[in-house]
């Protein structure tokens, strides 16, 4: 059976596990560990910086999505940016995505203020692209740019 938790101190391993994990596999990237135990703490602490979420399955996560938050003025609303999405290797294509996506859906039409969701995608990422688009979202025509300060970065 599938369930989804708000993430807790306790998920911190498993978090911090699942973001090396995805950075990795969708980026090669090599993240440093104590910088992302630092930045997933943070968010456990403080609600205000995300919230992550947690799907089990009987008894073991097997996956995880954070929410971050971006003020549109043109909406007088807030969107919810799903974030450092991941689902262990061996529980994709079981649904865990899609549940997890869910959760977080039906809390943003039963939360106050909230325009909707948003989330970015690697171009070259296609297993992504076509979950997403499974689950109702579509391409909203944007690319996102950035400049990075972070030592992750550099």
């Amino acid at each position: 059976m599938l369930t989804i938790q708000p993430a807790s101190g306790e998920d911190l391993a498993f978090i911090v596990h699942a973001n090396h994990a995805m950075a990795l596999e969708t980026e090669g990237r090599e993240l440093h560990l104590p910088t992302l135990n630092a930045g997933v703490g943070a968010a456990l602490a403080d609600p205000r910086r995300g919230r992550y979420f947690v799907a089990w399955e009987n008894g073991v996560a097997v996956g995880t999505l954070l929410l971050t938050y971006e003020w549109s003025d043109w909406r007088n609303g807030e969107f919810w940016w799903i974030q450092s999405v991941y689902v262990e290797t061996a529980a994709r294509g079981k649904g865990v995505f899609r549940a997890l996506y869910a959760h977080v859906l039906e809390a943003a039409h039963t939360t106050p203020g909230i325009c909707g969701l948003r989330l970015y995608v690697d171009h070259e990422n296609a297993a992504a692209r076509e979950t997403y688009t499974k689950v109702g979202m579509k391409d909203a025509g944007y690319s996102v740019f950035e400049v990075d300060f972070s030592s992750v970065a550099r």
